[in-house]
């Protein structure tokens, strides 16, 4: 900017003197033109360096806002720091202590789990005994809950066997009962008990006093009685002989035991006369004066135990079968 002043005085000068020739004027003209464009450039240039000056200073105020903000940021950072480092520091403290309660922990919780351990051992092998001694016992329950029903089984067909045997038991009664029938009242009762029929004959019915033979009208009795057994051959035929406990002087017969077995054979003998009565089935018996109706020492009560008992038995083959299988 200071030489375009020069330069221009210098012009100005020579213009006055007029002592400048015309080559010089237009190396001068050219000069200044040149200058004028040097100062338009530098001008502008200026106008550019203000602008980027104006800017800088913007930015340099920015900054430095910024700058503030930082340090208040720093400030505000740092105390944070200060804050999550003493909480680190604490809480470092706090594993600390914890890793040392847990090795402890551990060491106690390791000599605690050993003896869990082994108890849990001791249990699994007395839970494996006791549950080898269960299937142990559900296998003997089980063949015993078999043999039960084969014995219920067994139990079932000899009820059945019974109740068919009872049925006729009761039917043979009707049978004799139905058969004597004209000569109850005289001395013979029909009975059921036991499974069994008894046929009852007192003294009065069958023998004279202390006599063996059999009376027509007894014997008329044990014929009908005959008939019956022929038709029912599975029954056996029990004869026994029963006296008072009047002793028996002199004669044949030696004492009461004699006298019941000789009138119990007696019957035996007309029984066997029908021959649908098979003798392996008669079994004559003699039982004196020791099974008696009436124990009292009276003529009534004598009377009364003076008797041939003729006990019908249905036969239990069957029945014996099905108990030796057992």
């Amino acid at each position: 900017m200071g030489n375009n002043r020069i330069l221009l005085a210098v012009f100005a000068a020579c213009l006055t003197a007029s002592c400048v020739p015309s080559r010089m004027f237009d190396e001068m003209k050219t000069s200044k033109l040149q200058c004028d464009e040097e100062n338009a450039k530098l001008k502008a240039d200026m106008l550019a360096a203000n602008t980027r000056i104006s800017e800088l200073d913007s930015r340099n105020n920015e900054l430095d806002q910024q700058n503030k903000y930082l340090r208040n940021d720093t400030t505000s950072m740092g105390e944070g720091t200060r804050r999550l480092t003493k909480l680190y520091n604490e809480l470092s403290e706090s594993y600390d202590k914890l890793s040392k309660n847990n090795e402890k922990m551990l060491a106690s919780g390791q000599s605690e789990n050993r003896k869990l351990i082994s108890q849990l051992n001791e249990t699994q092998e007395e839970l494996q005994r006791k549950e080898d001694a269960l299937a142990a016992r559900e296998r003997e329950l089980n063949a015993t809950s078999a043999q039960l029903k084969l014995r219920e089984a067994r139990v079932a067909e000899l009820q059945q066997i019974l109740d068919s045997k009872d049925s006729a038991v009761k039917a043979l009664k009707e049978t004799v009962t139905k058969a004597l029938l004209g000569f109850q009242g005289q001395g013979l009762t029909v009975e059921q008990k036991n499974g069994k029929v008894y046929v009852s004959l007192e003294e009065r019915l069958l023998f004279a006093s202390g006599s063996t033979v059999v009376d027509p009208k007894g014997e008329e009795a044990l014929k009908e009685l005959g008939n019956v057994l022929a038709k029912n051959t599975d029954i056996n035929v029990l004869i026994e002989g029963h006296t008072d406990n009047v002793p028996i002087k002199g004669g044949a017969i030696k004492d009461n035991w004699d006298l019941s077995v000789l009138r119990a054979t007696s019957v035996v003998r007309i029984l066997e006369k029908n021959k649908g009565v098979a003798p392996v089935r008669l079994t004559p018996a003699g039982r004196g004066e020791f099974v008696p109706i009436d124990k009292a020492n009276s003529a009534d009560a004598r009377k009364k135990n003076r008797r041939i008992e003729v006990i019908l038995t249905p036969k239990l083959d069957e029945l014996f079968q099905v108990l030796e299988s057992n």
